[in-house]
């Protein structure tokens, strides 16, 4: 596993206690070129579902909401996301709970480079083996689900973070039609979709696509053609 294959995953920390938080993301920032912080479990929950992270390091007692908790919420959106749970003692009931969510690894505080940095590389590599899910538009045109890349014979197509949005939600829904209210609630969570910009994004993601392969439902939304 190259340093170039990890940097560009993306990592998120849950840390309640600032200066804690602000010196563990000066060595995240090293590292990784995209990182998130969260100083709680619900912030921390809304920034997984923003930037679906692939990597999360985050401390067990927050507030209300335990790290455990959050897993287990993260856990029923993402069975693949690579998690490891600090805490500054080894308690063994949230040892049993921990080992029930497909954790990575719990270590003990305080975390030092030589104990978390092994962790990190493992996390990597078990991304690497997960197997990829490509949804094919011909024989030789695809989008990989796993990577999020659009491949036309070997060759990837650069995607606008909405393009991708668009494509990754039609992909994962290819077997139906995806609402105009799903495609707002996804493509623009954080603002109110207009009819206009949505005609203008379906038509600049449509000439990167083979021809027909992005279909209107009139009056429900759009679906997408896969062989």
């Amino acid at each position: 596993m190259s340093i170039n294959e990890i940097k560009n995953l993306k990592l998120l920390y849950v840390e309640d206690e600032e200066g804690i938080r602000e010196y563990a993301m000066s060595y995240f920032n090293k590292i990784f070129l995209q990182t998130f912080e969260a100083k709680n479990a619900s912030e921390a929950l809304d920034i997984f579902t923003k930037e679906e992270p692939q990597i999360i390091i985050t401390d067990i007692k927050m507030g209300n909401i335990s790290g455990i908790d959050l897993i287990k919420k993260i856990r029923e959106i993402d069975k693949n996301c690579q998690i490891i749970i600090l805490s500054a003692f080894l308690d063994t009931k949230y040892l049993l709970d921990a080992i029930e969510l497909n954790l990575v690894k719990y270590l003990s505080k305080p975390i030092t480079h030589n104990k978390l940095y092994p962790v990190l590389l493992q996390c990597a590599q078990n991304i690497s083996n997960l197997p990829s899910e490509k949804i094919f538009f011909n024989d030789s045109f695809y989008f990989d689900l796993s990577n999020k890349k659009l491949i036309n014979d070997t060759k990837e197509i650069d995607l606008a973070k909405n393009e991708l949005d668009l494509l990754e939600l039609l992909s994962k829904n290819r077997s139906r039609t995806v609402t105009f209210i799903e495609i707002e609630n996804i493509v623009w969570y954080d603002s109110a979709m207009s009819s206009n910009a949505l005609r203008v994004l379906v038509k600049k993601l449509r000439k990167k696509l083979p021809l027909d392969t992005l279909i209107n439902v009139p009056k429900i939304g759009y679906k997408i053609k896969c062989i």
